[in-house]
Protein backbone atom coordinates (compact mmCIF):
# COMPACT_ATOMS: atom_id res chain seq x y z
CA UNK A 1 0.00 0.00 0.00
CA UNK A 2 2.91 2.16 1.14
CA UNK A 3 4.31 1.05 -2.64
CA UNK A 4 1.08 2.30 -4.56
CA UNK A 5 1.05 5.65 -2.91
CA UNK A 6 4.59 6.35 -3.37
CA UNK A 7 4.13 6.02 -7.04
CA UNK A 8 1.23 7.98 -7.35
CA UNK A 9 3.04 10.77 -5.12
CA UNK A 10 5.94 11.02 -7.81
CA UNK A 11 3.73 10.81 -10.86
CA UNK A 12 1.44 13.87 -9.57
CA UNK A 13 4.74 15.63 -8.58
CA UNK A 14 5.51 14.91 -12.38
CA UNK A 15 2.73 15.79 -14.00
CA UNK A 16 2.77 19.32 -11.77
CA UNK A 17 5.88 19.71 -12.76
CA UNK A 18 5.22 19.21 -16.53
CA UNK A 19 2.44 21.50 -16.27
CA UNK A 20 4.85 24.34 -14.56
CA UNK A 21 7.24 23.84 -17.27
CA UNK A 22 5.07 23.90 -19.69
CA UNK A 23 3.18 27.33 -18.49
CA UNK A 24 7.09 28.92 -18.61
CA UNK A 25 7.67 28.11 -22.60
CA UNK A 26 6.93 31.05 -25.22
CA UNK A 27 6.64 30.52 -28.70
CA UNK A 28 8.40 33.11 -31.04
CA UNK A 29 9.62 33.75 -34.58
CA UNK A 30 13.31 34.12 -35.48
CA UNK A 31 14.53 35.68 -38.38
CA UNK A 32 18.17 35.05 -38.84
CA UNK A 33 19.53 37.50 -41.69
CA UNK A 34 22.09 35.25 -43.97
CA UNK A 35 23.16 38.14 -46.06
CA UNK A 36 22.41 38.42 -50.03
CA UNK A 37 21.95 35.53 -52.81
CA UNK A 38 25.02 34.68 -55.23
CA UNK A 39 22.87 36.30 -57.79
CA UNK A 40 22.28 39.49 -55.47
CA UNK A 41 25.84 39.89 -55.23
CA UNK A 42 26.44 39.28 -58.87
CA UNK A 43 23.46 41.85 -59.79
CA UNK A 44 23.13 45.52 -58.23
CA UNK A 45 19.92 45.47 -59.72
CA UNK A 46 18.37 42.03 -59.79
CA UNK A 47 15.46 43.30 -57.27
CA UNK A 48 14.61 46.07 -59.92
CA UNK A 49 14.75 43.23 -62.39
CA UNK A 50 12.20 41.13 -60.31
CA UNK A 51 10.11 43.91 -59.54
CA UNK A 52 9.22 44.90 -62.94
CA UNK A 53 8.17 41.34 -64.04
CA UNK A 54 5.67 40.97 -61.19
CA UNK A 55 4.63 44.20 -62.91
CA UNK A 56 3.81 42.30 -65.83
CA UNK A 57 6.55 44.12 -68.16
CA UNK A 58 8.74 42.13 -70.36
CA UNK A 59 12.28 42.39 -68.73
CA UNK A 60 15.13 41.61 -71.29
CA UNK A 61 19.04 41.50 -69.47
CA UNK A 62 21.45 42.62 -71.89
CA UNK A 63 25.15 41.97 -71.86
CA UNK A 64 26.01 45.19 -74.43
CA UNK A 65 23.74 47.24 -77.19
CA UNK A 66 25.07 44.74 -80.50
CA UNK A 67 21.48 43.31 -80.05
CA UNK A 68 19.23 46.57 -79.27
CA UNK A 69 15.48 45.79 -80.41
CA UNK A 70 13.31 47.91 -82.54
CA UNK A 71 12.65 51.47 -80.73
CA UNK A 72 8.78 51.45 -80.61
CA UNK A 73 7.08 51.19 -76.92
CA UNK A 74 10.77 50.29 -76.00
CA UNK A 75 12.69 51.19 -73.13
CA UNK A 76 16.58 50.62 -72.14
CA UNK A 77 17.67 51.29 -68.53
CA UNK A 78 21.07 51.82 -69.20
CA UNK A 79 22.27 52.06 -65.64
CA UNK A 80 26.09 51.56 -64.16
CA UNK A 81 28.59 53.42 -66.35
CA UNK A 82 28.91 53.97 -69.95
CA UNK A 83 32.52 55.92 -69.79
CA UNK A 84 33.48 53.83 -72.40
CA UNK A 85 31.01 54.02 -75.27
CA UNK A 86 31.92 54.68 -78.91
CA UNK A 87 30.87 57.95 -80.55
CA UNK A 88 30.08 55.73 -83.40
CA UNK A 89 27.61 53.30 -80.75
CA UNK A 90 26.43 57.15 -78.24
CA UNK A 91 25.67 58.34 -81.94
CA UNK A 92 22.96 54.58 -82.78
CA UNK A 93 21.88 55.02 -79.20
CA UNK A 94 20.83 58.70 -79.84
CA UNK A 95 19.53 57.89 -83.38
CA UNK A 96 17.66 54.87 -81.70
CA UNK A 97 16.16 57.28 -79.07
CA UNK A 98 14.55 59.85 -81.60
CA UNK A 99 13.02 57.12 -83.75
CA UNK A 100 10.18 56.40 -80.55
CA UNK A 101 12.74 54.63 -78.02
CA UNK A 102 12.88 55.94 -74.30
CA UNK A 103 16.56 56.04 -72.89
CA UNK A 104 17.26 56.26 -69.35
CA UNK A 105 20.77 56.48 -68.09
CA UNK A 106 22.61 57.89 -65.32
CA UNK A 107 25.13 61.09 -66.26
CA UNK A 108 28.55 60.20 -66.14
CA UNK A 109 30.72 63.46 -66.27
CA UNK A 110 30.20 67.08 -64.72
CA UNK A 111 30.29 70.07 -67.64
CA UNK A 112 33.67 71.39 -68.42
CA UNK A 113 33.08 75.05 -69.03
CA UNK A 114 36.96 75.43 -70.74
CA UNK A 115 36.32 72.43 -73.02
CA UNK A 116 32.53 72.81 -73.93
CA UNK A 117 31.80 69.64 -72.75
CA UNK A 118 31.48 66.90 -70.58
CA UNK A 119 33.10 64.05 -72.23
CA UNK A 120 30.04 62.20 -71.75
CA UNK A 121 28.53 61.55 -75.38
CA UNK A 122 24.92 61.24 -74.45
CA UNK A 123 24.61 64.15 -71.94
CA UNK A 124 26.54 66.01 -75.25
CA UNK A 125 24.00 64.90 -77.54
CA UNK A 126 20.57 65.60 -75.54
CA UNK A 127 22.12 68.75 -74.39
CA UNK A 128 22.44 68.01 -70.91
CA UNK A 129 25.17 69.64 -68.00
CA UNK A 130 26.26 68.03 -64.97
CA UNK A 131 27.40 70.22 -61.76
CA UNK A 132 28.11 70.11 -58.72
CA UNK A 133 25.55 71.31 -56.16
CA UNK A 134 27.87 72.89 -54.06
CA UNK A 135 28.52 75.30 -56.86
CA UNK A 136 25.19 76.44 -56.09
CA UNK A 137 25.54 77.44 -53.06
CA UNK A 138 27.22 80.20 -53.56
CA UNK A 139 25.40 83.45 -52.19
CA UNK A 140 22.86 80.99 -50.89
CA UNK A 141 21.89 80.92 -47.16
CA UNK A 142 22.40 78.38 -44.67
CA UNK A 143 18.79 77.03 -45.16
CA UNK A 144 18.44 76.92 -49.06
CA UNK A 145 21.55 74.39 -47.93
CA UNK A 146 20.18 72.49 -45.75
CA UNK A 147 16.86 72.45 -47.61
CA UNK A 148 19.12 70.79 -50.32
CA UNK A 149 19.74 67.75 -48.62
CA UNK A 150 16.03 66.95 -48.53
CA UNK A 151 14.48 64.33 -50.78
CA UNK A 152 13.98 65.13 -54.13
CA UNK A 153 10.30 65.74 -55.24
CA UNK A 154 8.80 64.37 -58.36
CA UNK A 155 5.43 65.80 -59.35
CA UNK A 156 3.19 64.30 -61.97
CA UNK A 157 0.73 66.73 -63.96
CA UNK A 158 -2.61 66.98 -62.45
CA UNK A 159 -1.06 65.65 -59.23
CA UNK A 160 -0.79 67.17 -55.91
CA UNK A 161 1.07 65.16 -53.64
CA UNK A 162 5.13 64.47 -55.16
CA UNK A 163 6.90 61.30 -55.29
CA UNK A 164 9.72 61.78 -52.75
CA UNK A 165 13.14 59.80 -53.80
CA UNK A 166 16.37 60.17 -52.47
CA UNK A 167 18.91 61.06 -54.77
CA UNK A 168 22.63 62.23 -54.37
CA UNK A 169 22.54 65.99 -53.93
CA UNK A 170 25.93 66.08 -54.39
CA UNK A 171 24.71 66.40 -58.20
CA UNK A 172 23.08 68.95 -60.19
CA UNK A 173 21.39 68.64 -63.89
CA UNK A 174 20.92 71.43 -66.54
CA UNK A 175 19.21 71.58 -69.18
CA UNK A 176 20.69 73.96 -71.43
CA UNK A 177 18.66 73.77 -74.62
CA UNK A 178 14.99 74.26 -72.34
CA UNK A 179 13.66 71.08 -73.67
CA UNK A 180 12.66 69.36 -70.12
CA UNK A 181 8.80 68.68 -69.69
CA UNK A 182 9.35 66.98 -65.97
CA UNK A 183 12.23 66.76 -63.19
CA UNK A 184 12.68 66.04 -59.79
CA UNK A 185 14.20 68.52 -57.67
CA UNK A 186 15.72 68.51 -54.37
CA UNK A 187 15.93 71.94 -53.49
CA UNK A 188 18.09 74.35 -55.77
CA UNK A 189 19.75 71.09 -57.34
CA UNK A 190 17.50 68.94 -59.85
CA UNK A 191 18.51 64.84 -60.19
CA UNK A 192 16.48 64.14 -62.93
CA UNK A 193 15.58 65.35 -66.55
CA UNK A 194 13.27 64.12 -69.12
CA UNK A 195 13.44 65.94 -72.33
CA UNK A 196 11.83 64.97 -75.85
CA UNK A 197 14.60 63.61 -78.56
CA UNK A 198 13.00 63.38 -81.82
CA UNK A 199 9.94 61.18 -81.78
CA UNK A 200 11.36 59.54 -78.36
CA UNK A 201 12.41 60.91 -75.31
CA UNK A 202 15.14 60.28 -72.37
CA UNK A 203 15.18 60.41 -69.53
CA UNK A 204 18.52 61.23 -67.26
CA UNK A 205 19.43 60.73 -63.98
CA UNK A 206 22.44 62.32 -61.53
CA UNK A 207 22.91 58.96 -59.71
CA UNK A 208 21.09 55.11 -60.18
CA UNK A 209 21.42 54.18 -56.63
CA UNK A 210 18.10 54.25 -55.82
CA UNK A 211 17.22 51.21 -57.95
CA UNK A 212 20.24 48.91 -56.29
CA UNK A 213 19.02 45.99 -54.36
CA UNK A 214 19.19 47.59 -51.28
CA UNK A 215 17.69 51.12 -51.58
CA UNK A 216 14.30 50.36 -54.02
CA UNK A 217 12.48 49.36 -51.73
CA UNK A 218 12.96 52.66 -49.64
CA UNK A 219 10.27 55.79 -50.52
CA UNK A 220 8.90 55.69 -53.93
CA UNK A 221 12.04 54.25 -55.38
CA UNK A 222 10.34 51.23 -57.11
CA UNK A 223 7.27 53.74 -58.41
CA UNK A 224 9.32 56.15 -60.30
CA UNK A 225 10.73 52.77 -61.87
CA UNK A 226 7.34 51.39 -62.80
CA UNK A 227 6.80 54.88 -63.99
CA UNK A 228 9.72 55.14 -66.65
CA UNK A 229 8.99 52.15 -67.82
CA UNK A 230 5.38 51.83 -67.91
CA UNK A 231 3.05 49.99 -70.98
CA UNK A 232 6.83 49.30 -72.95
CA UNK A 233 9.57 46.36 -72.85
CA UNK A 234 12.37 46.74 -70.87
CA UNK A 235 16.05 46.02 -71.65
CA UNK A 236 18.36 46.34 -68.94
CA UNK A 237 22.17 46.91 -69.54
CA UNK A 238 24.16 47.29 -66.27
CA UNK A 239 27.49 48.77 -67.99
CA UNK A 240 28.32 49.30 -72.01
CA UNK A 241 32.01 48.50 -73.06
CA UNK A 242 33.92 50.04 -75.42
CA UNK A 243 35.33 48.65 -78.62
CA UNK A 244 38.20 46.11 -78.41
CA UNK A 245 41.86 46.61 -78.93
CA UNK A 246 41.39 44.89 -82.02
CA UNK A 247 38.71 46.24 -83.16
CA UNK A 248 39.90 49.88 -82.79
CA UNK A 249 43.28 48.70 -85.04
CA UNK A 250 41.54 47.40 -87.91
CA UNK A 251 39.25 50.76 -88.11
CA UNK A 252 41.70 52.96 -87.78
CA UNK A 253 45.03 51.79 -88.70
CA UNK A 254 44.37 49.22 -91.53
CA UNK A 255 47.24 50.01 -93.53
CA UNK A 256 49.55 49.63 -90.94
CA UNK A 257 47.91 46.39 -90.14
CA UNK A 258 48.53 45.15 -93.18
CA UNK A 259 52.35 46.46 -93.45
CA UNK A 260 52.80 44.67 -90.33
CA UNK A 261 51.08 41.15 -91.25
CA UNK A 262 53.89 41.72 -94.66
CA UNK A 263 56.88 42.68 -92.46
CA UNK A 264 56.14 39.23 -90.24
CA UNK A 265 55.53 36.90 -93.40
CA UNK A 266 58.84 38.37 -94.46
CA UNK A 267 60.71 37.54 -91.00
CA UNK A 268 59.06 34.31 -91.13
CA UNK A 269 60.36 33.41 -94.90
CA UNK A 270 63.71 34.55 -94.00
CA UNK A 271 64.42 32.66 -90.64
CA UNK A 272 63.28 29.78 -92.93
CA UNK A 273 65.99 29.99 -95.41
CA UNK A 274 68.99 27.06 -95.21
CA UNK A 275 71.89 28.28 -94.10
CA UNK A 276 75.08 27.55 -95.95
CA UNK A 277 75.42 24.74 -99.00
CA UNK A 278 73.16 21.86 -99.02
CA UNK A 279 75.10 18.77 -98.18
CA UNK A 280 75.36 16.32 -101.49
CA UNK A 281 73.28 13.27 -100.99
CA UNK A 282 75.13 10.28 -100.06
CA UNK A 283 75.23 7.36 -102.52
CA UNK A 284 73.49 4.17 -101.38
CA UNK A 285 76.05 1.94 -101.12
CA UNK A 286 77.65 4.20 -98.48
CA UNK A 287 74.60 3.64 -96.29
CA UNK A 288 76.04 0.66 -94.11
CA UNK A 289 74.86 -0.58 -90.93
CA UNK A 290 77.91 1.04 -89.39
CA UNK A 291 76.70 4.41 -90.12
CA UNK A 292 73.38 3.87 -89.22
CA UNK A 293 74.44 2.78 -85.90
CA UNK A 294 76.98 5.86 -85.39
CA UNK A 295 74.08 8.10 -86.79
CA UNK A 296 71.51 7.32 -84.76
CA UNK A 297 73.86 7.27 -81.48
CA UNK A 298 75.03 11.05 -82.65
CA UNK A 299 71.20 12.12 -82.57
CA UNK A 300 70.46 10.16 -79.23
CA UNK A 301 73.71 12.27 -77.86
CA UNK A 302 72.56 15.85 -79.74
CA UNK A 303 69.23 15.48 -78.43
CA UNK A 304 69.21 13.50 -74.93
CA UNK A 305 73.07 14.70 -74.09
CA UNK A 306 75.28 12.08 -72.68
CA UNK A 307 73.15 11.34 -69.63
CA UNK A 308 70.71 9.24 -71.70
CA UNK A 309 73.56 7.34 -73.50
CA UNK A 310 75.13 6.14 -69.79
CA UNK A 311 71.54 5.29 -68.41
CA UNK A 312 70.55 2.97 -71.39
CA UNK A 313 74.21 0.82 -70.74
CA UNK A 314 73.13 1.25 -66.97
CA UNK A 315 69.38 -0.52 -67.35
CA UNK A 316 70.73 -2.94 -69.96
CA UNK A 317 73.59 -4.45 -67.47
CA UNK A 318 70.58 -4.35 -64.41
CA UNK A 319 68.48 -6.61 -67.04
CA UNK A 320 71.49 -9.07 -67.36
CA UNK A 321 71.87 -9.10 -63.91
CA UNK A 322 68.56 -9.79 -63.17
CA UNK A 323 68.82 -12.51 -65.53
CA UNK A 324 71.71 -14.24 -62.98
CA UNK A 325 69.90 -12.97 -59.53
CA UNK A 326 66.14 -13.20 -60.14
CA UNK A 327 65.54 -11.06 -56.63
CA UNK A 328 67.80 -8.05 -58.15
CA UNK A 329 65.42 -5.75 -58.28
CA UNK A 330 64.40 -6.23 -55.06
CA UNK A 331 68.04 -5.36 -53.25
CA UNK A 332 69.42 -1.81 -52.28
CA UNK A 333 71.51 0.07 -54.58
CA UNK A 334 74.47 -0.77 -52.19
CA UNK A 335 73.58 -4.31 -52.26
CA UNK A 336 73.15 -3.99 -56.43
CA UNK A 337 76.49 -2.77 -56.44
CA UNK A 338 77.91 -5.68 -54.73
CA UNK A 339 76.12 -8.25 -56.22
CA UNK A 340 77.48 -6.81 -59.91
CA UNK A 341 80.62 -6.78 -58.37
CA UNK A 342 80.48 -10.61 -57.58
CA UNK A 343 78.86 -11.27 -60.73
CA UNK A 344 81.35 -9.17 -63.27
CA UNK A 345 84.85 -9.97 -60.56
CA UNK A 346 85.35 -6.65 -60.74
CA UNK A 347 86.01 -4.42 -57.29
CA UNK A 348 82.78 -2.92 -56.33
CA UNK A 349 83.90 0.42 -55.94
CA UNK A 350 84.43 0.70 -59.57
CA UNK A 351 80.95 -0.84 -60.46
CA UNK A 352 79.56 1.93 -58.46
CA UNK A 353 81.61 4.86 -60.30
CA UNK A 354 79.97 3.11 -63.52
CA UNK A 355 76.63 2.86 -62.46
CA UNK A 356 76.35 6.35 -61.26
CA UNK A 357 75.62 9.03 -63.46
CA UNK A 358 77.96 11.93 -63.60
CA UNK A 359 76.40 15.20 -62.11
CA UNK A 360 78.25 17.28 -65.49
CA UNK A 361 79.35 16.93 -68.46
CA UNK A 362 82.07 14.63 -69.41
CA UNK A 363 85.11 15.31 -71.61
CA UNK A 364 85.10 13.47 -75.00
CA UNK A 365 88.06 11.05 -73.64
CA UNK A 366 86.04 10.36 -70.05
CA UNK A 367 83.15 9.82 -71.66
CA UNK A 368 84.22 7.27 -74.35
CA UNK A 369 85.80 5.70 -71.52
CA UNK A 370 83.19 5.19 -69.27
CA UNK A 371 80.93 3.91 -72.08
CA UNK A 372 83.69 0.96 -72.76
CA UNK A 373 83.71 0.30 -69.28
CA UNK A 374 79.92 -0.15 -69.35
CA UNK A 375 80.19 -2.46 -72.05
CA UNK A 376 82.79 -4.76 -70.13
CA UNK A 377 80.65 -4.61 -67.14
CA UNK A 378 77.50 -5.52 -69.56
CA UNK A 379 79.58 -8.23 -71.44
CA UNK A 380 80.75 -9.79 -67.93
CA UNK A 381 77.73 -10.70 -67.04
Amino acid sequence: MKGRLSLATAGLALALLGTWLLGQLHPYREIVERGPTVQARANPYLAAELFLRRQGLEVRRAGGLETLAAPGRQTLLLLGGHEHMTPRLAARLLDWTAAGGHLVFVAGSLWDEKAGRSGDLLLDGLGIQQYLSEDLAVGKSRDDDRQRKELARFYLQNEKTPAYLAFDTTFHLYDSRHRAYAWANSGAATHLLQVRHGQGSATVLSDDWIWENARIGDHDHAWLLWYLCRDTRVTLVHRVAGDSLATLLLRHFPAALLALVLLAGCLLWRAGLRQGPALPVAAPARRQLEEHLRAGADFLLRRGGQASLLQGLQQDIRRHAARRNPHFADLSEDAQWQSLARLARLPSEQVRRLMETPGKRLPAADFTRQVADLQRLRNAL
